[in-house]
C-alpha cells in the first residue's frame, strides 16, 4: 500500500488489527513502527521474525522516502531532518497516534532525529544497531577483529572513498562480519535496493548536527539495544546514547555473541526484551 505524505507515497504495509474483540468491546493495541536500515534498503528485513509482535500490536512497516517501493522525490530530500519529520506525516496520513517507534541502524537515525523534532508524539521509541557517530577507528578495530588486516582496509577504502570499486570489495569482505550467524538466504537479494541510495551517506550531517546534546529533548520511554560485535554500530557508540539520554527514561541491554542484526543472531532474546518493554507501563515522571 501506498499513502501520499507530504510531496511523496510512500509505501508501507500492516499486520495485525488495531482493536481487537475482547468480551463486549473492542480492545486497541500499540501501534509498532518499523523503520529499517539502509539507506538504500527496505522494511524487507524486519519481515524475518516481527510477526510474531502482532498479538500484543499493530505492526507497521514503512519504507522511507527513497527507499524500497516508496517514491525518491528529489535529492535534495535525500536527508536526515526530510526522513524525520516524513515519519510524523506518515503517522499523521493514517491518523497514527503515539506510535512505539523502532529502528533499526540508519532507522535509529532516523528514529532520535524524528524523536527530537516531534518529542510529544511517540509513546515509546526502540534504538537498535544504531549510532550517532560517523564511521571511524571504532568500527575499523572491530572489522580487524572479525575479519583481519584485509577487512579493515576494505572499510577504510570504502568509508574514506566511496564508490564502485570499494564498495565491491566491501560487500565481499565486509558485509558478511555484521552479523554472527549467516543470514538466511535472500535477506539481500529479495530487498528492493534505490542503487543511487547506496553511496548516499549520512555522516556529515552526523559530524554537523551535533545531535548527541538534543538526546535531552527525548520525553518517551527509551530502549537502546546493541551487539557485543557490531563492526558497523559498535557498542561503544550504543553506551554513548544511552549516557546523552535522559536517565530516568533510557534502558539499555548489550547482547553478547551478536553483531548487527539482533533480531537474527539473537532472535529469542531479542523479541522477548521488545515484548517486554512495549508491555510495560511507562514510566511516571
Amino acid at each position: 500500500m501506498r499513502v501520499q505524505v507530504r510531496d511523496v507515497k510512500l509505501f508501507f504495509d500492516v499486520e495485525g488489527t488495531k482493536f481487537r474483540p475482547v468480551g463486549a468491546e473492542m480492545q486497541e493495541v500499540p501501534t509498532l513502527l518499523l523503520l529499517h536500515g539502509g539507506p538504500g534498503f527496505d522494511h524487507s528485513e524486519f519481515k524475518l521474525g516481527f510477526s510474531q509482535l502482532t498479538d500484543i500490536a499493530q505492526v507497521v512497516y514503512l519504507d522511507l522516502r527513497a527507499n524500497g517501493r516508496s517514491d525518491s522525490g528529489t535529492k535534495d530530500h535525500w536527508n536526515l531532518i526530510t526522513w524525520a519529520d516524513d515519519v510524523r506525516a506518515f503517522c499523521d496520513a493514517l491518523e497514527i497516534e503515539k506510535p512505539i517507534v523502532l529502528g533499526h541502524s540508519f532507522g535509529g537515525i532516523v528514529a532520535m532525529f524524528y524523536a527530537t523534532r516531534h518529542p510529544a508524539h511517540p509513546h515509546k521509541l526502540i534504538l537498535a544497531s544504531t549510532s550517532l557517530h560517523p564511521i571511524g577507528e571504532r568500527s575499523y578495530s572491530m572489522f580487524e577483529k572479525l575479519g583481519g588486516r584485509r577487512a579493515r582496509a576494505a572499510a577504510v577504502d570504502f568509508w574514506t572513498c566511496p564508490g564502485r570499486d570499494t564498495l565491491k570489495r566491501y560487500n565481499e569482505l565486509c558485509l558478511p562480519l555484521y552479523s554472527q550467524r549467516r543470514l538466511p538466504d535472500g535477506f539481500y537479494s529479495r530487498a528492493i535496493r534505490n542503487p543511487e541510495m547506496r553511496l548516499v551517506f549520512v555522516e556529515d550531517e552526523l559530524a554537523a548536527a551535533g545531535m548527541m546534546k538534543h538526546l535531552t529533548q527525548v520525553v518517551c520511554p527509551t530502549l537502546v539495544l546493541a551487539g557485543e560485535n557490531d563492526p558497523i554500530t559498535p557498542v561503544a557508540d550504543a553506551q554513548e546514547i544511552v549516557d546523552a539520554l535522559p536517565s530516568r527514561l533510557v534502558q539499555f541491554e548489550r547482547f553478547e555473541n551478536a553483531g548487527h542484526h539482533l533480531f537474527w543472531d539473537r532472535s529469542e532474546y531479542f523479541f522477548e526484551r521488545v515484548r517486554k518493554f512495549i508491555t510495560s507501563l511507562p514510566l511516571v515522571s
